[in-house]
């Protein structure tokens, strides 16, 4: 039978078929990447530790019945980083947007010699997604990351990546939270449920997706909300430590969480990341926010800290930015409307101090 499209009851990408004694089988499907079979029934510990490696991008590579990748070829430069202790170093998230781009690559290229490998390849491959560009960059991006493990190794002479320069575009980011975007979600979200924990979360720490999804009871002591940014966290971590803010701790205190973690799925599994901002953006358009995310959700916490008359290093203790020009670029809108208030309360009123047209003012031209 064909296979069926994950309902209300699957998680997401997940797809099931019925095999000829009518046993009934998940698979995991988010293409362009091949299908993964899941064992085990949904919810079960066996499926769900399969269901979040896939999520995270962790899927089991497909044993080759094509030969072994040739020596010098780009596929056998590929499988060499993909295993080394560099790469597994990284974070979950840059291995898995790396894997991602290096596999197109390798797919369509891998048979070829890296030797042979120019500048004007790389350029070709990078305009190839001029039309997303934010794609395109990223593919590069991965490209130079390769490449420099390569040279750095022995795997390479030459970097054909080097003066290849990244797409220019205008980024418009994620949107920031105005406060009646943040009123109408908590209008729509009470006070006890978990979608407004989660909202409560974002705002009073500045927290990302993959910080959230770790918050528990263990982050409270004494008043204080304290973690390590998952973000950079093996090789520059950042401690947050902050006081709880008291509409956080109501939200905690209404939800009546039980386990080890905040925020849980309907199985009572912690979320992914990817799979939290996936829920927490089906919060939003419930709300009528279709246009909100949870990243924008930081954005509001360093505003609000801003407009209500923060400095940028006490932004910088919330926040964990490492720079004043990231701060600036997070509060710049923001505070660009409080200075044009500010600014344009300086200009006199003539209205307002009762004077008149001026006697000696010119006579008006076009009358």
């Amino acid at each position: 039978m064909g296979l069926k499209r994950g309902t209300a009851e699957l998680p997401e990408y997940v797809v099931s078929d019925t095999d000829r004694h009518d046993n009934v089988r998940y698979y995991f499907r988010r293409r362009p990447a091949p299908k993964v079979r899941l064992e085990g029934i949904p919810g079960s510990e066996a499926f769900m530790n399969k269901y979040y490696d896939c999520l995270d991008g962790r899927i089991p590579e497909r044993k080759s019945r094509s030969a072994p990748a040739a020596p010098g070829s780009f596929a056998a430069l590929r499988l060499a980083y993909l295993g080394s202790p560099e790469f597994k170093s990284l974070d979950v998230s840059t291995r898995a947007w790396q894997r991602r781009a290096l596999d197109e690559i390798s797919e369509a290229h891998g048979t070829k010699r890296v030797a042979m490998m120019q500048a004007r390849h790389v350029r070709t491959l990078r305009n190839g997604k001029r039309e997303t560009p934010a794609a395109a960059n990223t593919m590069l991006k991965a490209l130079k990351a390769l490449f420099k493990w390569a040279n750095e190794n022995g795997r390479a002479s030459s970097d054909p990546t080097r003066n290849v320069d990244f797409l220019k575009y205008a980024k418009k980011g994620f949107h920031p939270w105005s406060p009646s975007e943040v009123e109408a979600y908590e209008a729509a979200h009470l006070v006890g449920t978990t979608a407004r924990l989660a909202l409560e979360l974002l705002l009073y720490t500045a927290g990302r997706r993959e910080d959230v999804v770790r918050f528990g009871p263990h982050n409270l002591a004494a008043g204080r909300f304290r973690f390590v940014q998952g973000k950079n966290e093996d090789r520059a971590p950042v401690l947050i430590d902050i006081p709880v803010h008291p509409d956080l701790a109501e939200a905690i205190a209404a939800a009546q969480p039980s386990g080890a973690i905040f925020i849980l799925t309907h199985y009572g599994r912690p979320f992914t990341p990817n799979g939290f901002g996936n829920r927490f953006k089906k919060w939003c358009i419930q709300a009528g926010l279709p246009h909100c995310s949870a990243h924008g959700c930081r954005k509001a916490a360093a505003a609000r800290l801003a407009t209500r008359g923060a400095t940028a290093h006490q932004i910088m203790s919330v926040t964990g930015h490492q720079s004043l020009a990231e701060v600036e670029r997070y509060t710049r809108s923001a505070l660009r409307a409080q200075m044009a208030d500010t600014a344009m309360a300086l200009l006199p009123d003539r209205r307002s101090a009762g004077s008149t047209i001026p006697a000696n003012r010119p006579p008006d031209s076009s009358a």
